[in-house]
């Protein structure tokens, strides 16, 4: 997976650094990533200052989240909140869907049965 953090503002540290890659790669046993880009950016004219932006790039739709706060290390937290929300809405998604695949075949010959027992009551 290639990690990229761009600081627009932010003063980078090595423990804001390490903490948003421990994060993330935190995701990969659930989403295989292939990139991930994240913005830190501060902007002090607007309330709250500190935005956000992260950018997974998997396989199939990338997931994005974006989240403003007061402080960098909230808006990280609520940015990685968001992500895993969105992941887990996928993983449920997916399960539905293969339950779904699941149950139709047995409802279908659910369905064959009684049609064949109606035909065979009826002559």
């Amino acid at each position: 997976m290639k990690l990229t953090v761009q600081h627009h503002h932010v003063r980078s540290t090595d423990t804001l650094d390490s903490m948003i890659e421990n994060r993330i790669f935190a995701l990969q046993p659930r989403l295989q990533i292939d990139e991930a880009s994240v913005r830190l950016e501060c902007r002090h004219e607007e309330s709250p200052a500190f935005r956000v932006r992260i950018h997974l790039i998997t396989p199939g739709p990338d997931v994005i989240a974006e989240c403003r706060d007061h402080t960098i290390r909230a808006a990280i937290d609520k940015a990685m909140e968001e992500l895993e929300a969105r992941i887990g809405d996928r993983h449920a998604k997916r399960r539905r869907r293969v339950r779904s695949n699941l149950q139709e075949p047995a409802q279908m010959r659910l369905d064959q049965t009684r049609c064949r027992a109606t035909r065979s009551h009826s002559t």
